[in-house]
């Protein structure tokens, strides 16, 4: 299949998904195969809906491995834009579901680029879906009660590839399954569900579930799965029917194989995605050994960090009241890490090791309430169904917008801005657009609507309102007058008559009327100078306009052409630039920099750019001296560069830029003085002896640079690719806060362009090989140069060693990735961190720095994605930190690593922030 060309792709139209679940052939499933042509029963009796009648838009075919089935041989694909596509589907009220989607990357667009998007439940988000595998199935399952007659399922906000899905499964449960008193405010996000002791990699789900749910098999190896088995796991199966007629009821095929720890213990270690916070996790037992009738099987579960689990004894026969029953205890509220640990280890008075048939473990995601102006928005784009516009489903505010409104920042958020110019709208002006009483701006210019124009005064807050280039008839009313924010308002080109209310005139707003039959009042008061009631009115203000920037155009050639006769023709390339581009830039004399360093006597740093000093200005302010010896082409132009960008961006993540001096054919640039040197002297220079920097300090500083990365990266305009980011580039102040520096490689993006063509530059080690390979510059080339110095905080070993790393391997990278990825990720902590951290957070960091140095750009995160891990993680290190100190505050608010049963505590009004009394806490809950 031909690139995917989105200039020419088709207009794609969503429309309701309205589909009587009981006439699927099993009473309470839906089974859609995305982009397929025909409804088609597979070979497990599933039957399957093509729903090329229920969303439009491209499709594509893959080439599916012989164990796939036929649903995954088609997958459709949405642009890289800024809609949402949804689909909707009828529900039952009060009745509890399953709701799964799958992606089969397969190259479908032969571009080899892995795509990343989100994907929402109505208001609420859902999954960011990211692709590593383009053979390999993701699935995302959500648990819900529905308390709606309906509920859609979104793909929005791509940041790589196109938003596509292969499948989209509903099946409903009955009875009291996965019953929750949190239900009416959380979904349920299912993050694991093991089934121990199977014999095969196949996952069993239906006919063996006769609720398809998929539980995957314990033997698999692949990342967030099971590692480190205790020595002395054995499986144990057995053909006895199990009684699975209670709580969740897992399938007999599950609870019919085990494992065993025959040496007194089973170990795993499980990496939980989304965590961490608050969850619901049961274990599911059931004895399925002939023992002699003298053995007992008696066994804890055992975790380090909170002991206080570790007091209820699990007797499976006793509580299941016999063998080949189900037994099910768990927590319906628990606080769990993102790296969970866990053993079950036998009692003393026990004769036989623990055993463990299945478990499940699912993330509380809170509902959002959306916005309050929902339902009038639904109002609206009913009366114009076909319209392209109004075919974007789901929240018209969360999680993301539609494209041609804008909301509130509110925990609810209301309509702010309807942009629907030249929509070919017809009719009168809807009645909806006067209840959003929030609305600040209202663009219905350019199209066909007739009619008068309606009473506003139901939007208070109402500025700008433009119907301009419409067939509007009778009189403006009166009660615009009554807006007290109204700023602006453009009704020109229309059929409207009569007079301009006086009270209008003279509110002292924009107001552009010309190309009606209205006239003003006698009584047109001081303001009439800015209403401009005819072409005239608008050139006069375009000529001002024009005057105002020619005398600005001046001012700056003047200015240019002084500075140049003041630093001669010798520093002319410089110079220009500089002017163009960095006017604000403060230019000290040489004499002034010769006075406040001591004629350059104290040397704080130096490099391949030249020699930093320090210096002291009159009024006290410490100041770094830093004099270019490169005084080439490349090195002036490298000068220039940091000027004119460092001019121009400000943030107190980035060294403080204070000026320049271009005098006696020196180049020397001024900034804000860092006490406490560069990151790489701290993590593997002589000064590490003296003062050892903690994780948590760690973690702070990689917070820093990382934001003031995401400055460059989100916050600029064009954007700034550093192409320079390296530890000795991360300066710390006197309070060991991080600040990026050094923008001598420094390129501005190019608006709307995936890259910048440029000639290879950087530092060997840091340096992303996708750039090198191809020399085209994008922001993920400074995502891979973070992720080495993740590694670096992590190790505390440089990016390029010809010793340490070992086995003909030079490369920081390399070397950490065949450790990090095998589990043993304790070779490569720092020793100087001396065990003095949480391994959970390290975790965190450490497969974080993987994703970073992914060999394609496209994998990598954007550079706020991770951010939030590294918050994530000091939150788990704060934590950790408290508790290593004895603290005897509040820890869970801190530290989302322990387990916490609640049954009967609210999740409160945020789901990583439980407070919870320890007295309160209680056995585990048997279902």
């Amino acid at each position: 299949m031909a690139a995917v060309c989105y200039r020419f792709i088709s207009v794609l139209l969503v429309l309701p998904l309205l589909i009587n679940v009981s006439q699927a052939q099993i009473p309470g499933f839906l089974s859609l195969d995305c982009g397929g042509k025909d409804n088609f029963t597979d070979e497990i009796g599933l039957q399957w809906t093509a729903d090329n009648q229920m969303i439009f838009g491209q499709t594509a075919n893959i080439s599916v491995l012989h164990e796939q089935r036929k649903q995954y041989s088609t997958v459709r694909y949405f642009p890289a834009d800024n809609r949402k596509y949804c689909y909707k589907f009828d529900v039952i009220s009060r009745t509890r579901y399953l709701l799964r989607a799958s992606f089969l990357y397969g190259n479908f667009d032969n571009n080899n680029v892995y795509p990343k998007f989100d994907i929402s439940v109505g208001a609420t988000p859902w999954a960011t879906v990211g692709i590593l595998d383009a053979d390999s199935i993701e699935y995302e399952e959500l648990i819900f009660l529905a308390t709606e007659p309906s509920i859609s399922v979104c793909l929005s906000n791509a940041s790589t590839g196109s938003p596509f899905i292969s499948t989209l499964e509903l099946r409903q449960f009955n009875g009291s399954v996965y019953m929750t008193q949190f239900e009416n405010e959380y979904f349920l996000s299912v993050s694991a569900r093991i089934n121990f002791g199977s014999d095969s990699d196949a996952p069993v789900r239906y006919p063996d579930d006769p609720f398809d749910r998929i539980w995957e098999s314990d033997t698999l190896r692949k990342p967030n799965y099971l590692v480190d088995v205790a020595p002395g796991t054995e499986k144990v199966s057995t053909r006895m029917p199990i009684d699975v007629g209670s709580g969740e009821r897992p399938p007999q095929k599950v609870m019919q194989t085990a494992v065993v720890g025959r040496n007194g213990t089973l170990t795993y270690r499980l990496d939980l995605d989304g965590f961490p916070g608050f969850g619901w996790a049961f274990s599911y037992f059931a004895e399925i050994e002939d023992l002699k009738p003298t053995a007992t099987r008696k066994f804890r579960l055992m975790l380090h960090e909170d002991p206080t689990l570790s007091k209820a004894i699990v007797n499976i026969q006793e509580n299941a009241q016999g063998k080949y029953r189900l037994y099910e205890p768990g927590y319906y509220n628990i606080s769990l890490p993102f790296l969970l640990s866990f053993k079950f280890a036998k009692a003393s008075d026990s004769t036989e090791g623990p055993l463990l048939n299945a478990m499940e473990i699912n993330k509380y995601l809170r509902r959002s309430g959306g916005s309050p102006d929902e339902q009038f928005l639904a109002d609206l784009i009913s009366v114009y169904s076909n319209a392209d516009w109004a075919q974007e489903g789901g929240d018209p505010c969360l999680p993301a917008p539609w494209s041609w409104i804008q909301c509130s920042t509110d925990p609810q958020p209301k309509v702010v801005s309807i942009k629907l110019s030249r929509k070919n709208l017809t009719g009168s002006i809807p009645s909806e657009f006067t209840k959003l009483s929030s609305l600040v701006e209202l663009w219905l210019d350019g199209n066909a609507l007739s009619g008068t124009i309606p009473d506003f005064s139901g939007c208070p807050n109402l500025k700008i309102i433009h119907l301009e280039n419409n067939h509007l008839t009778g009189e403006l009313p009166s009660s615009l007058a009554g807006l007290s924010n109204l700023r602006e308002l453009d009704v020109q080109n229309n059929s409207l008559s009569g007079t301009v209310p006086s009270d209008l005139l003279n509110k002292g707003l924009i107001l552009n009327y010309g190309g009606n039959m209205l006239h003003k009042g006698s009584s047109a008061g001081s303001h009439e100078k800015i209403i401009i009631g005819s072409s005239i009115g608008a050139a006069a203000l375009l000529i001002a306009t024009i005057a105002s920037c020619f005398m600005l155009h001046k001012t700056k050639k003047n200015h240019h052409n002084q500075e140049q006769h003041k630093y001669g023709s010798s520093d002319q390339l410089a110079v220009s630039s500089l002017n163009n581009g960095a006017e604000a830039a403060h230019c000290f004399t040489l004499s002034e920099l010769e006075n406040a360093t001591r004629n350059f006597e104290r040397k704080v740093g130096s490099g391949g750019f030249g020699v930093v000093y320090y210096g002291k200005l009159p009024e006290g302010k410490e100041i770094a001296v830093k004099v270019l010896t490169n005084n080439s082409f490349q090195g002036k132009r490298e000068f220039s560069n940091e000027v004119a960008l460092l001019s121009r961006i400000h943030h107190r993540n980035l060294v403080q830029f204070l000026g320049y001096c271009q005098e006696d054919g020196k180049s020397i640039l001024v900034y804000e003085f860092m006490h406490n040197g560069t990151l790489k002297e701290h993590l593997y220079g002589p000064i590490t002896h003296e003062r050892r920097i903690s994780w948590i300090r760690r973690l702070e500083i990689a917070e820093d640079a990382a934001r003031g990365i995401e400055y460059l990266h989100t916050g600029c305009v064009p954007s700034i690719i550093h192409r320079d980011l390296k530890t000795s580039n991360i300066l710390l102040d006197k309070n060991m806060r991080a600040k990026v520096s050094d923008f001598g490689l420094s390129k501005l993006a190019v608006d709307g362009a995936s890259h910048v063509s440029s000639i290879v530059r950087g530092t060997v080690g840091y340096l992303d090989p996708e750039y090198y390979i191809s020399q085209q510059l994008t922001e993920k080339s400074d995502v891979y140069s973070f992720g080495v110095i993740l590694l670096e905080l992590i190790s505390g070993q440089e990016a390029i060693s010809n010793e340490s790393f070992g086995d003909n391997c030079r490369n920081i990278v390399q070397w950490a990735k065949t450790r990090i990825e095998s589990g043993d990720i304790q070779a490569i902590i720092d020793p100087m961190l001396q065990n003095e951290y949480d391994i959970q957070s390290m975790w965190k960091i450490a497969e974080k720095a993987l994703w970073c140095v992914q060999p394609h750009g496209s994998m990598r995160p954007p550079i706020s994605e991770i951010i939030k891990e590294i918050q994530d993680a000091i939150v788990i290190e704060r934590g950790a930190e408290a508790t290593r100190e004895g603290s005897s505050s509040d820890i869970s608010r801190h530290s989302l690593n322990s387990f916490r049963n609640n049954g009967s505590q609210d999740l409160g009004a945020s789901e990583h922030h439980l407070s919870i009394d320890d007295d309160s806490i209680a056995g585990p809950t048997a279902r």
